[in-house]
């Protein structure tokens, strides 16, 4: 028996951004592989219910649950009806999150407010909402925050989803600490990095409405090149709850690409090196 099956086999896991992309290979995974009962939470209705579908048809035990993580009194209320009706969860996976293209100072306000709220406010609402319910039983459980590569880069015409990323992991390595001070030995937090994962998530990023949108869709471009160099969203989950069972805080997917990442970014601030960005974005293209 593997070690994440035996650490999750027969728990619930309630899984935000469930519907598609790497949210949806979790949900596959914890259901068809490790035998969880999983509640899949999106704010998308159609897509949500097809994923269930799919996994019952599997075999699986899923349930929907459509909530928008922006939302701290629904998601208070989900925390609430799971424990009530299943026990507090064995796995906890904050995954929602948006993306957004273009010059900072081109970002409508309405897809920076959009994304800080997601990507952010949907991590906290789900810790705030849940960790009280696990605190309150001594059985094992784990809460995965989900960062990025971007958590650990500083990358152009992507500032907002950067920041945000940066802002997952340095929540999710001070909630590591206070669940410790806590003395809540039972819980495990881990942030979890992947690089590229099949999803749609550069296809609804947001754009600009002003200013330089030759430059906000040459990076959805640019994106959907890196995508076919992506691994499937069931590598990824399968990949992301094995680490997770062992034990690790950093989960990293692609060690070669990620952990090169981390590599970098340590040597440029030990450096004080400024970040200097990818001079191809920059040059105009000369007309053919």
């Amino acid at each position: 028996m593997s070690a994440s099956v035996k650490a999750f086999r027969g728990g619930t896991a309630v899984i935000t951004g469930a519907a598609a992309g790497v949210g949806a290979g979790l949900a596959r995974h914890a259901a068809l592989a490790l035998g969880m009962n999983v509640v899949l939470v999106d704010v998308d209705e159609s897509a949500l219910e097809r994923t269930c579908a799919e996994i019952t048809d599997d075999g699986g035990r899923a349930t929907p649950a459509v909530t928008d993580v922006r939302d701290a009194d629904a998601v208070q209320s989900l925390a609430d009806r799971v424990t009530k009706e299943s026990g507090p969860p064995r796995l906890l996976v904050n995954n929602a999150g948006v993306l957004q293209f273009g010059y900072l100072w081109d970002v409508p306000v309405a897809n920076w407010e959009r994304l800080v709220s997601v990507n952010i406010d949907g991590v906290f609402h789900g810790v705030r909402a849940f960790m009280p319910h696990l605190l309150a039983q001594s059985e094992p459980a784990w809460v995965l925050n989900m960062a990025s590569i971007g958590a650990v880069a500083a990358w152009p015409l992507q500032t907002p989803y950067i920041m945000s990323k940066h802002a997952v992991l340095a929540l999710t390595e001070c909630l590591h600490q206070e669940v410790a001070l806590a003395g809540a030995r039972h819980i495990r937090v881990s942030a979890v990095l992947p690089g590229a994962v099949t999803s749609r998530i550069f296809d609804d990023a947001g754009g600009v409405d002003s200013g330089d949108l030759s430059a906000a869709e040459r990076e959805r471009e640019e994106m959907f090149r890196v995508r076919e160099r992506a691994i499937s969203p069931e590598e990824a989950a399968a990949t992301i709850l094995s680490q997770a069972a062992d034990g690790e805080f950093y989960i990293v997917t692609q060690p070669e690409s990620v952990l090169g990442a981390m590599r970098d970014r340590a040597a440029q601030l030990t450096a004080r090196r400024a970040p200097a960005p990818p001079r191809s974005r920059f040059v105009t293209p000369q007309p053919e």
